[in-house]
């Protein structure tokens, strides 16, 4: 795939990145200590703080935190929107990028649907602060795709987390007719159709670039056992018991609680008995000071639906829809990022894992 950016553009993006270190591995152990001794001060006052409301009333007037949370919202900002800005940046390559996902696709890789309408909850949303949404630009996809690589910055490399989670699905069900939901520009979707030779692979989504987009990576690499399909998740028109094997990647927090239940129906529907559904997303451990921040980042970074996810119960929403053996599970995304002393801002990973 063409690749944009001059020196600027790389050094812009690199300056952008470093901030990025330095908040997660400075000011943010140095907030978390800030508000450990506030805390403290509040528990011995007979007021210990149960909630992220009452982080909230405690950091309200906190210097640190306001810096931290300017920085957050900002440097994403930055990072697409500013002078060398991935929007910008790409933009001005914009017909050449265009060109190159209009090529033509071996028959049966990518199904595109031209009535296709986006549904409203993500069509009213820049997610990621990426501006217009990575649905409205036909080169979305170029932006999406290198903005992701600095989202998780203190990941060695960019794909390392998608192997891992790849793997784990392996250890729970090796799939033969896996269906990767929400597969956006097709990261999550390429571990499956790289080491599952033997399998039949499919990617749904919504965003017309991120498919093209994934679906030219793939004909790149010469992949016969993926194809790419342009579905809503809550109906991906697929045939009952048809898959063993459905997952997603950073899907389900950026759909309102309504719209999970629908898709996890879904998923019901097109498994196999004994079929495994099995998700990789964000939910904080029971600390209210880490609710607080990942509400505060939801808002920050233009996800309004992860707040929602976390106080829906998930689970028992899988356990009253006839999922078995339903259950969440911590996922360490770099070695050490879960032990006790890991003091660096991370996502709360999480697996979520029910079979049919």
């Amino acid at each position: 795939m063409i690749s944009v950016g001059d020196r600027q553009f790389e050094a812009y993006q690199a300056f952008l990145l470093a901030c990025k270190v330095q908040w997660t591995g400075k000011i943010f152990p140095a907030l978390h200590t800030r508000y450990a001794e506030k805390a403290e001060r509040a528990t011995n006052a007979g007021a210990p703080p149960r909630s992220a409301t009452d982080v909230a009333d405690l950091l309200k007037d906190e210097p640190l935190y306001r810096s931290y949370a300017w920085l957050e919202r900002h440097l994403q900002r930055f990072k697409y929107s500013g002078r060398w800005g991935m929007q910008p940046v790409h933009a001005a390559s914009h017909d050449v990028l265009e060109a190159e996902l209009d090529t033509p696709l071996p028959e049966g890789l990518l199904e595109l649907d031209p009535d296709f309408k986006t549904p409203a909850y993500f069509a009213s949303v820049d997610i990621h602060q990426h501006p217009g949404g990575i649905w409205s630009d036909p080169i979305a996809a170029y932006v999406y795709e290198r903005g992701g690589r600095t989202t998780t910055p203190m990941l060695g490399k960019d794909k390392d987390l998608h192997t891992k989670f790849t793997k784990l699905v392996d250890e729970r069900k090796r799939g033969k007719r896996i269906l990767d939901m929400g597969c956006g520009f097709g990261k999550s979707t390429r571990p499956f159709w790289e080491d599952h030779r033997d399998a039949q692979v499919t990617g749904v989504d919504i965003a017309a670039p991120c498919l093209k987009f994934a679906a030219h990576d793939a004909a790149a690499a010469q992949a016969r056992n993926v194809r790419f399909l342009q579905r809503d998740c809550r109906k991906t028109g697929l045939p009952d018991a048809s898959h063993d094997v459905v997952t997603s990647t950073m899907l389900i927090h950026e759909m309102p609680p309504p719209v999970i239940r629908d898709t996890f129906v879904e998923a019901l529907r097109v498994l196999e008995p004994g079929g495994l559904m099995i998700h990789l997303d964000f939910i904080p451990a029971d600390d209210p000071f880490l609710h607080f921040l990942h509400y505060g980042h939801g808002r920050r970074n233009n996800e309004p639906y992860m707040e929602p996810m976390v106080k829906m119960d998930v689970k028992q929403t899988m356990r009253d829809l006839g999922f078995r053996n339903v259950e969440t599970i911590e996922f360490e995304e770099s070695p050490g990022a879960l032990a006790a002393r890991y003091q660096r801002w991370r996502f709360p990973w999480t697996v979520i894992v029910g079979e049919k």
